[in-house]
C-alpha cells in the first residue's frame, strides 16, 4: 500500500511541474507614445525570464485627464515579473503575428492627434524587428497584442524602483 501511495504522490508531483515556454524572443519592448489627450505614455521591456521594466511617464495610473499632468514629474520606473500564463499568452500572440514578416511601419499621419506605438523584438538568433504603428491600427492581431501588453500595466505586480 505504501508503494502505491508513493507512486501516486510521485505522479502527482510530476503533473504539477510548471510548463516552461521555449521562447524565441530575447527581448520584447513596447513603447506607447503621446497623443493630444490622455493616452498612456510608457515603455515596457520584457525579458525571456519574465522579468520586466515599466517606465511610466504620464496617464498610466490616473483616471482623470488634466493638462497639468505634463507639468508633474514622471510617474516612475517599476520592475516586476510577468505572470507565467500572461507571458505564455504574449508569446502566443507574437507567434501568431509572424513578427519577422510584418511591415516596419503602419499608419498614415494624416490625422495629427493619434498615438504611435513601437514594438521592438530581439530574437534569440540575433536578429531584430522594429515596428512603428501610427494610430495603433496596423492589423487586428497587432491591435490585440498592443492591448494585451498595455493591460500588463494593471494586472501585474509592479514595484517602484525610481
Amino acid at each position: 500500500m505504501k508503494y502505491i501511495l508513493s507512486l501516486c504522490a510521485f505522479i502527482f508531483l510530476l503533473s504539477c511541474t510548471t510548463q516552461k515556454t521555449d521562447s524565441q524572443y530575447a527581448k520584447i519592448e513596447y513603447q506607447a507614445g503621446a497623443c493630444f489627450g490622455s493616452c498612456p505614455i510608457f515603455t515596457m521591456t520584457i525579458n525571456p525570464d519574465r522579468t520586466a521594466i515599466l517606465e511610466a511617464e504620464h496617464f498610466n495610473f490616473s483616471k482623470d485627464f488634466s493638462k497639468d499632468e505634463f507639468s508633474k514629474s514622471l510617474e516612475g520606473t517599476f520592475q516586476g515579473v510577468i505572470k507565467e500564463g500572461d507571458y505564455n499568452k504574449l508569446v502566443s500572440l507574437l507567434n501568431g503575428l509572424d513578427v519577422k514578416n510584418l511591415k516596419d511601419k503602419y499608419g498614415t499621419k494624416n490625422i495629427t492627434d493619434l498615438p504611435t506605438s513601437y514594438l521592438r523584438i530581439n530574437f534569440t538568433d540575433g536578429t531584430s524587428k522594429n515596428i512603428e504603428d501610427y494610430g495603433k491600427r496596423g492589423s487586428e492581431k497587432l491591435r490585440e497584442t498592443y492591448m494585451f501588453i498595455e493591460e500588463l500595466r494593471h494586472n501585474q505586480q509592479w514595484t517602484k524602483v525610481k
